[in-house]
């Protein structure tokens, strides 16, 4: 992945593009098998990024109570298999997770536009990106549960408005 020059991501309105990776029990699943079955929310992290530390667990939260025709959720991680199951266990992660690591060049994330994580992407049913977002932003997370009538936030929960990733 090209650390070091700021790439673009994907934007709203752009088209997602196709691709197979594997998931945590080594099944290779692709884009049009995911979005056959409904929109998707792609969130591309890495384990040792704080920021993706804060941001996972809200994702969850969408995981847990969309359904699955309703909205899915997928962790793309940058690790591999073994660390990205601790990963999972730690933060009592239930989302399926997709491997796009460094021993395989970072194909998805490339593809993407991604420089920075967590890089988060709202794909439709017909591969049109609907909402894209970088980084933490408690707005972001706020709008895109608005979509699907949740709040991914807590009345009593304490949130930052923002973490650069």
């Amino acid at each position: 992945m090209g650390f070091g020059k700021h790439r673009r991501i994907l934007e709203k309105g752009s088209s997602a593009p196709d691709f197979s990776l594997a998931d945590l029990h080594g099944e290779f699943v692709s884009t049009r098998r995911i979005l056959s079955r409904g929109p998707a929310l792609l969130a591309f992290f890495k384990i040792s990024c704080p920021v993706c530390q804060l941001t996972l667990p809200f994702l969850e939260r969408f995981h847990r109570q969309l359904a699955p025709g309703v909205l899915q959720v997928f962790g793309v991680s940058q690790n591999d298999q073994g660390a990205t199951r601790r990963f999972g266990r730690e933060f009592d992660l239930t989302l399926p997770m997709l491997l796009d690591t460094a021993a395989s060049g970072y194909p998805v994330s490339n593809i993407f536009g991604i420089s920075q994580v967590p890089s988060m992407f709202l794909v439709e049913q017909d591969s049109t990106i609907a909402w894209a977002s970088e980084g933490f932003s408690k707005h972001d997370l706020e709008d895109l549960g608005h979509r699907f009538a949740m709040n991914p936030f807590g009345a009593d929960e304490e949130v930052p408005a923002f973490r650069a990733g």
